[in-house]
């Protein structure tokens, strides 16, 4: 028996027991099972052991006014034209898509790492591309846009790097998980190019973990909700996971805990987020976390199994630089759902598993943080 094959009896062992299986009517084909599949009836989230295309709709988001959609673009690491236009031409792709929804999304929010580099002409590039979507446009910063310069140019461009709105119901936040890295380039003396590649690569052995909200930001996320009703809808964008997924990469935010503390009120929160460049779904508590595609290169998935830092895992077809990488349309619908439609370009059966989560009657275990016994920040 093939590999392929293998796979597919599982999935079908997986999709096929009681209370877990899907409508006769879906045909778990590539194009359903990668890109618009479907959390059904009343099977919860444990029940669908992780195999994360299939949950893209899901009762997160509660007592929204009325239907309205938002697409998500992220993480296109655009190099100058004159160096890669490979990137490029996703990007443009990407914002044609949007553009071309009917009808039109309501905003887009931009995830982070517009730049590979940080530097002017990839930032303005950027911009300018950006330029053709004509819906509101709101944005958030990744590593990628900020170190070389600190945030100057990407400040200029694009304003405050946290901010809030109220759209149909919903409560909107952008948070800056990206400038709180602990310095570690003065003393060492670095010069900004060489602080800039540093934080380009995702070995957290070099720059820490860096990744975090800030104590200033946490009391002004607090301080956001004060006048929120604990019932009603908020969706957090951040370029990090609010969580602990994989912190040698800064797969996550240091102070997470911090976070979700002031989370904890609240019963229906969303966090949509960037850096992983891979499809993720996670629970805390209320809080449920979405990770997107990049238009870049998809990341390999953590921690088991996952190659050395220095060696991208081969989860695509090298020949085809549009495969398994896209954006996002977000849906939040009048039956106070969120659906979560990942645009995923390219050709390839890619069946991502993971361990069957534990039964919801046993408590999460907390685990030390891994930075907290690698870095003294």
């Amino acid at each position: 028996m093939s590999e392929l094959e293998e796979d597919r009896r599982q999935i079908a062992a997986a999709l096929q027991q009681p209370g877990v299986r899907p409508d006769p009517a879906l045909k778990i084909t590539r194009r359903i099972f990668v890109h618009k599949s479907l959390l059904l009836g009343a099977v919860t989230v444990a029940d669908t052991f992780a195999w994360w295309p299939l949950i893209n709709t899901i009762d997160v988001a509660y007592a929204a006014e009325q239907p309205f959609k938002f697409a998500w673009i992220s993480d296109t690491h655009l190099y100058p034209k004159s160096l890669n236009t490979r990137f490029v031409d996703k990007t443009i792709r990407a914002v044609k898509e949007v553009q071309a929804m009917n009808p039109p999304a309501d905003f887009l929010i931009f995830g982070g790492d517009l730049a590979q580099l940080g530097k002017i002409e990839e930032l303005e590039l950027g911009n300018e591309i950006l330029k053709e979507i004509q819906i509101h446009k709101v944005f958030i910063p990744g590593e990628h846009d900020w170190y070389l310069d600190m945030g100057k140019r990407w400040g200029e461009l694009f304003g405050q790097p946290n901010w809030t709105f109220d759209h149909k119901g919903v409560r909107f936040i952008g948070l800056d998980t990206v400038s709180r890295a602990p310095d570690y380039w003065s003393v060492k003396k670095m010069t900004p190019e060489e602080r800039m590649g540093h934080m380009a690569v995702l070995d957290g052995t070099v720059a820490g973990p860096w990744a975090g909200v800030g104590r200033d930001q946490i009391d002004w996320l607090q301080k956001t909700l004060t006048d929120w009703d604990p019932n009603r809808p908020i969706v957090i964008f951040s370029h990090n996971p609010l969580y602990e997924y994989y912190p040698p990469w800064n797969f996550w935010v240091r102070d997470w805990r911090e976070v979700n503390e002031v989370l904890r009120p609240f019963n229906k929160v969303t966090n949509i987020h960037g850096h992983v460049h891979q499809v993720l779904y996670n629970e805390i508590g209320s809080m449920r976390s979405f990770g997107m595609l990049a238009t870049s290169w998809p990341w390999p998935y953590a921690p088991e199994g996952v190659p050395k830092l220095t060696k991208r895992m081969l989860r695509v077809d090298p020949g085809d630089p549009y495969d398994g990488v896209g954006w996002s349309k977000v849906d939040v619908t009048a039956q106070d759902q969120v659906g979560i439609d990942y645009v995923m370009w390219g050709r390839k059966e890619i069946y991502p598993q993971s361990p069957a989560d534990s039964s919801e009657s046993i408590p999460e275990t907390l685990r030390p943080r891994i930075a907290d016994r690698e870095w003294p920040y």
